[in-house]
């Protein structure tokens, strides 16, 4: 037997207990993370106030857009206000491997108690389902949009996109497929179908997955919730290098946004405004200022509203004053600019 042998055993061991150990470390962040928020939504749907025919809104459930039983939607019809319905396409957040439209019913509620149409989306999830999987359902759920928005009931000059977290990142990788001609067949499919969004919704959002140390590295953040970030990071790009590519730039929004800005790419179509709320206690909270410089060397309007002490999603704390003013501002921005 080779002498050395004994000694490459004894090296790889601690490398593969490590690996077990990272890997088991993740799985049990993400097991405890979905359970806590899918109680925390299933508990507060059992509350009075959360049934939609107390605010006017009608509940259509589980609509197909797709062959996959990920490929769900949701529709919430504000029934008692007068066609055609402006329209936010929402999609949920979870670090692309956790949670469902399911979670975030809430959304749905209030986007339609204050006259929207809303269009809330399930998409596969990561590791199992890596980029370009959750993005290219996001647009495929918009072109189901596009080709029946008209017999739901919505106007499709009026057409907000929405999402929260790594929800934040998938609109706004959408609305630049609405306007940049990409070879992505998933994308093409977007810029063909002509609906161009009047208006970008991104909550604390993850806009650029690729290096996601760098939140690190600019402050001190708990080593779980760091955890928590990279884990994103590996699981949507699982398969991908983590590093920016252009076979992964609509992973990036963000950086696809900057590099406009720096003049190394045009766009085919007008950027549309930004709504960019988040907390100034947010781990994310960097990417929201850089996207809020970038847009302003475009001139694109972009409204960064910063809320202090508030944390990461808050504005699903609905009972937070900071919430509620999150909400009043997102309402009135969509207000100004889907008239």
């Amino acid at each position: 037997m080779n002498a050395a042998a004994p000694i490459l055993i004894d090296e790889a061991l601690p490398a593969r207990h490590a690996v077990w150990r990272d890997t088991m470390f993740t799985r049990a962040r993400s097991f405890l993370a979905n359970a806590f928020f899918e109680s925390f939504s299933a508990t507060g749907r059992m509350h009075p106030a959360a049934a939609p025919k107390r605010h006017g809104v009608e509940l259509e459930s589980d609509l197909a857009y797709g062959p996959d039983k990920a490929h769900r939607l949701d529709l919430y019809r504000p029934v008692h206000r007068p066609k055609p319905w402006p329209v936010v396409f929402y999609v949920h957040g979870g670090a692309f491997h956790l949670l469902s439209k399911d979670t975030h019913w809430l959304m749905g509620l209030v986007f339609a108690r204050f006259g929207y149409l809303v269009v809330n989306i399930s998409y596969r999830l990561a590791p199992k389902h890596p980029f370009p999987a959750a993005i290219e359902d996001t647009c495929a759920a918009y072109t189901w949009l596009a080709k029946h928005i008209v017999e739901l009931g919505g106007d499709p000059s009026r057409v907000a996109v929405a999402g929260e977290s790594a929800g934040g990142n998938l609109i706004s990788a959408l609305a630049l497929a609405s306007i940049w001609r990409r070879p992505e067949p998933w994308a093409r499919e977007v810029f063909e179908c002509g609906l161009a969004p009047r208006a970008v919704l991104p909550f604390c959002a993850m806009l650029q997955v690729s290096e996601t140390e760098r939140f690190s590295k600019r402050r001190r953040v708990p080593w779980w919730v760091d955890g928590m970030i990279r884990d994103a990071g590996a699981s949507y790009l699982h398969g991908h290098p983590r590093v920016r590519t252009a076979a992964t730039a609509l992973a990036d929004p963000l950086v696809a946004i900057e590099d406009a800005a720096r003049g190394a790419h045009t766009f085919d179509r007008p950027v549309p405004p930004f709504f960019a709320p988040v907390g100034t206690r947010d781990p994310l909270l960097d990417d929201t200022r850089r996207l809020e410089k970038a847009l302003a060397t475009l001139n694109v309007p972009c409204e960064a509203r910063y809320y202090p002490g508030s944390i990461h999603a808050f504005h699903a704390l609905v009972w937070d004053p900071a919430a509620r003013r999150c909400w009043r501002d997102a309402l009135a921005f969509l207000d100004r600019h889907m008239r």
